[in-house]
């Protein structure tokens, strides 16, 4: 299977067996391997995608399933339903939509506070809030369903 990689606006595609030389090391910090050497990459969630800090340069990533695009358009988005994770350990400062509302792209659903810093965690597809799963002051952990979208 393939992956689809958006570096710094570049689509880069991936091959998903790959993954496996990537190993998450503490929340938001992975060790990757490539080529036999090892480096160490930092991910924090931001209002534009996942900034990712790996060999002291800084990129903007996003990750898509290359099932879900066609070559001639990178900005359509797979359908089905779809969790919103927090991607580390926080508190949910904010929960900005509530079941049944329709979003668009873009759109801030949940502020977590992780790290000291505020993220807002956005829907990357219009759709339908199917269930929102945490609450103002709510504390969660890398990897917990905060929103379902449809």
């Amino acid at each position: 299977m393939k992956l689809q990689v958006i570096l710094d606006g570049h689509p880069v595609e991936v091959d998903a067996r790959l993954l496996e030389l990537i190993v998450e090391v503490e929340p938001g910090v992975y060790s990757v391997l490539v080529d036999g050497r090892s480096f160490e990459a930092r991910a924090v969630p931001g209002a534009q995608g996942l900034s990712v800090l790996a060999g002291g340069r800084q990129f903007l990533a996003e990750v898509r399933d290359a099932r879900n695009f066609s070559r001639s358009s990178r900005a359509a988005l797979g359908g089905g339903r779809q969790n919103l994770v927090a991607p580390m350990p926080g508190k949910v400062i904010r929960v900005l939509v509530a079941k049944g509302d329709v979003v668009e792209a873009g759109q801030g659903l949940v502020v977590v506070e992780a790290m000291k810093m505020q993220n807002e965690m956005k829907a990357s597809r219009p759709g339908q809030v199917m269930d929102v799963r945490v609450r103002d002051g709510d504390t969660v952990s890398a990897g917990q369903a905060l929103v379902v979208l449809e």
